[in-house]
């Protein structure tokens, strides 16, 4: 808030003060001593006009640093080069000026903090200093090569200053480690460093031969800055369109790219391509309980846990995905299980520890084309959260009926992608508990009722199919819950109602529409009180009333485990019961009319 932004400052102006207070004193006496020993050599004309034009160069090289890749402030000044150099050609008292003078005028441009202020000018003056003093040792040295030297060892000392009191700075700030702010700082600019270093012998040995001829460095250099600026700020774009802000992945485009060419690669080397997708579990409660800016450093924590796992990204929300190129499907499960250890078994700083369910298919096993890959994955991981979550999934194809489907469903033939899928109901009876054959019975019954209700014969068969098909999502539903002997509790409960959703995410792809969603809202209650979607009356498609009504009627005259069956009559009273409230009740009255045609029941 902003009425806690002056304290918030105060208290990291109170943190820095123990650095930059005696550096600043330091710099202080420093440039203090520089402008008295540099009176005392009563200079002329012409060293005013040559110190004019370095600290010139200076200021424009301060103005326009150099972006590096991996340097915490971004950039490197080609300053370095001629205030080293001014150390060696004047000395060190009028590169100590200098340095302090370009420092000013830049910060001041910059309308930088009083602190920053003080702390840079400082931090140019001391390696200014270093660096003359360094070169002023071998200066009663002569020859080409000691002057050479001298220039090396003087780009070197201020290097070696710079870099250090740089470091110091920003390990303070950012309450890191000084050695490996240190070490990082070495290893991202030793190579532009040995760049400057070798300019700086090239300005130093061209001004003592001319010293407009060394001006002339000046142009060239501006336009390597100018150059490199426009570069990084190309790359950066490139880098930023790619990738996820928040977390610092690839966004949903560098995932795409990159599994299309992981698929390609895989085509032609005969190699497998794995594909994870991770989910948080419970992610709304994180957001709801801690609030979204928790929220989002929980994401940002996961995404870092997934680096090192293979090529992740973020897909958007709590979704994100790792490409694997090479691995088969028990090296990608031991990926997922290791990325489920290592995010359920981290401390957050938020205080909450979340679980991420994950979700695996392998081309070519599993799948044949990017889209089906990511389809099947899809179903592995809801098949992970429906179990429980914090778990790994691995595709399976339940029957070869699915794997057929799956075939037909980019074919013209409609009349055979409902062929195929009709004989997927043997594969939900075969794992359900039920007595006979439920879906089959379903399906004729949901059919009997389209018929009574005046329904054209496509609409019948349709009905038909989206009877037998009904319980599909149950597939996925762990086969201890479908086979336990007593009534499920209220968790089990909740992992079975997810099974129309299911259900409707395998068949929603394959052009047999209604069917699919029929199959989704076929437990949407007439009152609204049904799910997945809380539908009433009109609103849910008469398809999946239907079904509704069949289903319960061949429940309740099933055999369970844990209950027998009732009689036909009792069932239809208890249907009649709950029409209006639960039940269609002109669907009902249709099912009465079916029973009462074929003989079923007698009024």
């Amino acid at each position: 808030m902003p009425a806690d932004r002056p304290a918030q400052l105060s208290r990291e102006t109170a943190w820095l003060l123990p650095l930059v207070l005696p550096v600043a004193l330091a710099g202080t006496a420093t440039v203090a001593a520089a402008a008295v020993a540099f009176a005392r050599t009563a200079p002329d004309s012409s060293t005013f006009l040559g110190l004019g034009a370095l600290l010139a160069a200076s200021v424009i090289a301060e103005a326009l640093p150099v972006p590096i890749e991996g340097v915490y402030v971004g950039a490197t000044s080609l300053a370095t080069i001629f205030l080293a150099g001014t150390a060696v050609i004047y000395g060190w008292a009028p590169a100590v000026l200098l340095g302090f003078l370009a420092m000013v005028i830049v910060e001041a441009g910059r309308r930088a903090s009083p602190l920053r202020l003080a702390y840079n000018t400082a931090l140019y003056s001391l390696a200014a200093a270093a660096a003359g003093l360094v070169a002023h040792s071998t200066r009663a040295h002569h020859g080409i090569w000691l002057l050479l030297v001298r220039a090396s060892l003087g780009a070197v000392a201020f290097y070696v200053v710079d870099i250090a009191l740089l470091s110091a700075v920003v390990a303070r700030s950012s309450r890191m480690w000084l050695p490996a702010v240190f070490a990082r700082y070495l290893r991202t600019t030793a190579l532009p460093f040995s760049i400057m270093a070798s300019v700086t012998v090239l300005l130093v040995e061209t001004w003592d031969r001319s010293a407009p001829l060394a001006a002339a460095l000046v142009g060239p250099l501006v336009a390597i800055a100018l150059y490199q600026r426009s570069v990084h700020r190309a790359l950066e774009a490139m880098r930023l369109a790619r990738t996820d802000p928040l977390t610092g992945l690839g966004n949903p485009r560098a995932f795409d790219e990159r599994l299309q060419e992981e698929l390609e690669r895989a085509e032609t080397a005969q190699a497998p391509v794995a594909l994870c997708l991770v989910d948080v579990d419970d992610f709304k409660q994180v957001n709801d309980v801690y609030g979204h800016a928790a929220g989002d450093v929980v994401l940002a924590e996961i995404g870092t846990r997934l680096r090192g796992s293979g090529e992740a990204f973020r897909l958007g929300g709590d979704e994100f995905a790792l490409v694997l190129g090479g691995c088969d499907e028990d090296e990608a499960r031991a990926v997922g299980e290791a990325v489920v250890r290592r995010v359920v078994g981290a401390r957050y700083d938020v205080g909450v520890t979340p679980g991420v369910s994950v979700g695996i298919a392998v081309y070519p096993q599993h799948a044949l084309d990017r889209k089906e890959l990511v389809q099947l994955a899809d179903h592995a991981l809801y098949a992970s959260k429906d179990a429980g979550g914090s778990r790994v999934e691995v595709y399976r194809p339940e029957a070869e009926e699915l794997a057929e489907l799956r075939r037909l469903a980019h074919g013209p033939d409609r009349a055979a992608r409902l062929r195929a899928a009709a004989s997927l109901a043997h594969a939900v009876d075969v794992r359900d508990t039920y007595t006979g054959s439920h879906s089959h019975a379903v399906g004729e019954l949901a059919a009997g009722i389209a018929a009574q209700m005046g329904l054209d014969g496509e609409q019948v068969e349709l009905a038909r199919l989206a009877g037998s098909l009904h319980d599909l999502g149950k597939l996925a539903v762990p086969e201890e819950i479908l086979q336990k002997p007593a009534a499920l509790d209220a968790a089990e409960q909740l992992v079975l109602k997810r099974h129309p959703e299911i259900g409707y995410r395998m068949l929603e792809s394959l052009g047999i529409e209604p069917v699919a969603t029929w199959v989704r809202h076929h437990h949407e209650r007439w009152d609204g009180g049904g799910y997945p979607s809380g539908l009433a009356r009109d609103a849910i498609p008469l398809g999946a009333r239907i079904i509704f009504v069949a289903d319960a009627y061949d429940a309740m005259t099933t055999d369970r485990t844990y209950r027998s069956a009732i009689s036909r009559e009792s069932a239809v009273a208890e249907l009649e019961r709950c029409a209006g409230s639960q039940f269609d009740p002109r669907v009902v009255a249709a099912l009465r009319r079916e029973l009462a045609a074929t003989e079923r029941f007698s009024a």
